[in-house]
């Protein structure tokens, strides 16, 4: 199998796989808290205090995929057009 005919087929894959991801599941852990919703902040003592709400996913600890925000901005375009 000839190099470039295999790039092409594992960037088809990969971007095939990341389409079903974002179909099943929309919604990530936000990046920026780790899915916990609140940064993580210590003590004096050192121990594990809660921090202020995390203002990336409004203390959801969920943000949307990149994939998903793609999709639902091109149907909205598609959408307005058709009517």
């Amino acid at each position: 199998m000839p190099p470039a005919l295999l790039a092409i087929a594992s960037i088809l894959c990969v971007t095939l796989c990341y389409a079903a991801v974002c179909a099943v599941s929309p919604f990530g852990n936000c990046r920026k808290c780790s899915g916990w919703g609140f940064a993580m902040k210590t003590d004096r003592k050192g121990r594990l205090k809660r921090g202020k709400d995390c203002r990336r996913c409004q203390a959801t600890g969920k943000r949307i995929r990149v994939g998903r925000w793609l999709y639902n901005r091109w149907a909205r375009i598609y959408r307005a057009g058709a009517s």
